[in-house]
């Protein structure tokens, strides 16, 4: 009884009805057909770049070696899932592992571009009451 659930719980990864071993079989183009629209076209249209950047990941051989772009609008296909990848976000490159939930989107959307504010304290002459201060 236990072993039967332990093995419901255990779901398999499904994309627009598909399984990972379906998509990893399907060609770039085949797979544009199964992503939204803006996606579809962009692929589509830059199919060359997508698998100019399989065939440099290709040549490294292992998929645990790193591979460093500053190509932000690479659209994620099922031959790169499990690949690790550093993104430039503008300063430094984020090392990003490739997951099955994120086939259809963009490299860049999961190496933030910007920090998060975090505000101290207030400044010499920031408020009135600060501004009377000597700064010595």
């Amino acid at each position: 009884m236990a072993e039967e659930i332990s093995m419901e719980r255990k779901k398999e990864f499904i994309f627009r009805g598909k399984t990972l071993e379906e998509l990893g079989k399907l060609d770039i183009r085949e797979f544009a057909k199964l992503v939204p629209s803006r996606e579809r076209r962009t692929m589509l249209r830059n199919t060359d770049v997508i698998e100019k950047f399989l065939s440099r990941c290709n040549k490294k051989n292992d998929r645990k070696k790193v591979i460093k772009t500053h190509n932000r609008n690479i659209i994620i296909v099922p031959a790169m899932i499990g690949m690790i990848v550093l993104i430039h976000n503008g300063k430094t490159f984020e090392k990003l592992v490739i997951a099955p939930e994120m086939l259809g989107h963009r490299i860049g959307e999961f190496s933030m571009t910007r920090k998060t504010v975090k505000h101290g304290a207030a400044g010499i002459g920031a408020t009135r009451s600060s501004a009377s201060r000597s700064v010595k």
